[in-house]
């Protein structure tokens, strides 16, 4: 038997097709949506490598401010030592002055002069002395104008003066030493 059923079915009406602009502005949102996100991971990640970067950096600039100071440290030290070697040095070489100067003077001491007052400050000396004889007075000064370690020898006064009622001449010389 054939069945027929009079009853009104109800169909289901087909959608209607969206319109092309629609779909064309839901596909443009989508890709917008999708490259901001993009963009947005991107700048991001490139944002925390370079915060990562400037952290190293800075501590790389800490430990050289560091290493930069030790070397400082180190240079004032070695300039330190470099001074005091000089000056060692230097008194080492002007060890040797007094005793030289010393002698020299000794040396060409005439028997008829003796010294009375020697004053030796830098490389200057002065001496204050006494004779029997002009004559005596000016031998010493000649030898010590022919003398290598002394120049500039100046003879300041020679005076004639009465000393416990004995003729003498006092005479006063400057000279520098040549070093």
């Amino acid at each position: 038997m054939i069945r027929i059923n009079l009853l009104p079915v109800k169909r289901k009406k087909k959608p209607k097709p969206l319109p092309s602009f629609v779909v064309t502005a839901t596909f443009l949102t989508l890709i917008v949506v999708f490259i901001l996100g993009y963009l947005f991971y991107y700048y991001n990640s490139r944002l925390n490598d370079t915060r990562s970067r400037f952290e190293a950096n800075r501590h790389k600039i800490e430990e050289l401010k560091k290493r930069i100071k030790e070397v400082d440290d180190f240079e004032k030290l070695n300039k330190t030592i470099d001074e005091r070697n000089k000056v060692i040095e230097q008194l080492r070489k002007n060890q040797n002055i007094p005793v030289i100067m010393l002698d020299e003077i000794s040396k060409g001491l005439p028997k008829g002069v003796w010294l009375h007052t020697m004053t030796f400050s830098g490389n200057s000396v002065s001496l204050d002395g006494y004779g029997f004889t002009n004559s005596d007075v000016v031998a010493y000064i000649d030898f010590l104008k022919n003398s290598k370690v002394f120049t500039e020898i100046n003879l300041q006064e020679s005076k004639q003066v009465e000393i416990d009622k004995i003729p003498l001449y006092q005479f006063k010389v400057t000279m520098k030493v040549v070093t």
